[in-house]
Order: structure tokens, then C-alpha cells, then sequence
């Protein structure tokens, strides 16, 4: 992994969004900010319950247009279908979606920005807890 580039994870955001100043200072210092569209599905699915709606939905379009969001192609599945193997081997199944996200993070090089310890069972990825 180089430098400070970066994939926010759901948490992360939410947290940013939440007015959490030090992870503004270290989003603002980064080299490279990127989101991932699982977590914005994650956002989404999570303004979708929120009494904010419009507010919520605001937000994230806000971030998605300030931010590089990385979609899903077919090096992501061959990231995704070695990681879940991984995974698998060591009894150590996480999140679906985290799955994805990790498999973003190894295509690309990114470190993953995330609160998630299940994240640690995946040797071939970066993390940082902001």
C-alpha cells in the first residue's frame, strides 16, 4: 500500500458526517480519498430509515461528488473470490459486503479506513481505525 491513499469505510463516513473533526483533518491531509460503491449502497440503505431522509440523502450525494467512488469490475471479483476463499480456509467468514470492500481495497492499493476489527483477518489488505 502507498502513500496515504485511502477507501472510507461506512463507518467512517457516517462518523465524518457526524462532525467528527479528526477524521475531516486526516480526509483533508490524504493524498487520495476514495469510496467505494458498497458503502454507498451501505449509505443509502441506511438514509432510507433515518427521520433525515432528505438531509441524509443530501449528505451522501455531497460526498459522492467530492470523492472518487470505485465500482465493481471484474478485477474486484477475482480480488473478492480470493479473499472469500481466504477466508474460508481459516474459518474466519466476515460481512459480505466487507468482502467486497476488501477486494476494492487489493485491486486498487488503498488502505481501508474502517472501525471494523473483522477487517484484521484479511492479511493481504491495509487498515487504519480513525
Amino acid at each position: 500500500m502507498i502513500g496515504n491513499k485511502y477507501l472510507l469505510d461506512t463507518n467512517i463516513i457516517i462518523a465524518w458526517l457526524q462532525g467528527e473533526a479528526a477524521i475531516a483533518n486526516k480526509i483533508e491531509k490524504a493524498e487520495e480519498v476514495h469510496i467505494p460503491i458498497i458503502v454507498v449502497g451501505e449509505l443509502y440503505y441506511g438514509a432510507t430509515f433515518s427521520t433525515h431522509l432528505q438531509k441524509n440523502i443530501k449528505e451522501i450525494k455531497k460526498v459522492t461528488s467530492n470523492y472518487n467512488v470505485l465500482l465493481i469490475d471484474e478485477g474486484t471479483a477475482i480480488n473478492y473470490g480470493n479473499i472469500k476463499t481466504e477466508l474460508r480456509k481459516i474459518g474466519k467468514p466476515i460481512p459480505e459486503n466487507d468482502i467486497w470492500i476488501a477486494a476494492i481495497a487489493r485491486q486498487y492499493e488503498l488502505t481501508v479506513v474502517t472501525r471494523d476489527n473483522h477487517f484484521k483477518t484479511i492479511d493481504s489488505i491495509s487498515l487504519q481505525n480513525w
